[in-house]
């Protein structure tokens, strides 16, 4: 269990003082609506140029580049599974997308990261099964890897905050 090293709450991710912000890319990382479109805005020109030369990531992958004009030093590019009803792999694609943004985390001495709710917005994952995925996948993580001691799941609305609190809650039991 890792009681105290997530937490939820409201806030705008382009913001967060963390070491590293992880953007809900799309398989071209080269931006897009939503939050991805506000990360590389905040981010600045310098990040599309990065995204460019990486070349794009598979559903369920993650890449990383410097985060230039946000507070974080990185943003972790995941790229998680459009909704097809749950029966194209989604949650084991979206598992995916954290677990990869984690091992990112790790291997480049990331100690606090702040997630969106990736694949909620235009790509329709169903809010309260992704926050329980996105939970319960990254408590799996963090129970083997003491050095990550803040992960944020940045909320954009109060219904996905609440989602949040209650996958958190769930957990904890």
């Amino acid at each position: 269990m890792t009681p105290g090293r997530m937490q939820a709450m409201a806030a705008d991710i382009t913001r967060l003082q963390v070491d590293a912000v992880v953007n809900a890319a799309n398989p071209s990382l080269l931006g897009g609506g939503g939050v991805d479109g506000a990360i590389h805005r905040a981010a600045g020109p310098e990040l599309l140029a990065a995204c460019r030369m990486i070349g794009g990531c598979p559903t369920g992958g993650a890449r990383i580049t410097r985060a230039y004009r946000l507070p974080a030093r990185f943003v972790i590019h995941a790229v998680g599974p459009r909704w097809h009803g749950g029966d194209r792999g989604e949650p084991a694609l979206l598992a995916s997308c954290y677990r990869e943004s984690l091992a990112l985390a790790v291997a480049n001495g990331v100690r606090s990261i702040a997630f969106p709710a990736i694949s909620c917005g235009i790509y329709g994952y169903p809010i309260g099964p992704a926050c329980r995925i996105a939970v319960a996948t990254t408590a799996s993580v963090l129970d083997g890897e003491p050095s990550l001691e803040t992960v944020i799941f940045a909320c954009f609305d109060a219904a996905v905050l609440a989602a949040y609190r209650g996958a958190l809650a769930a957990q904890a039991e």
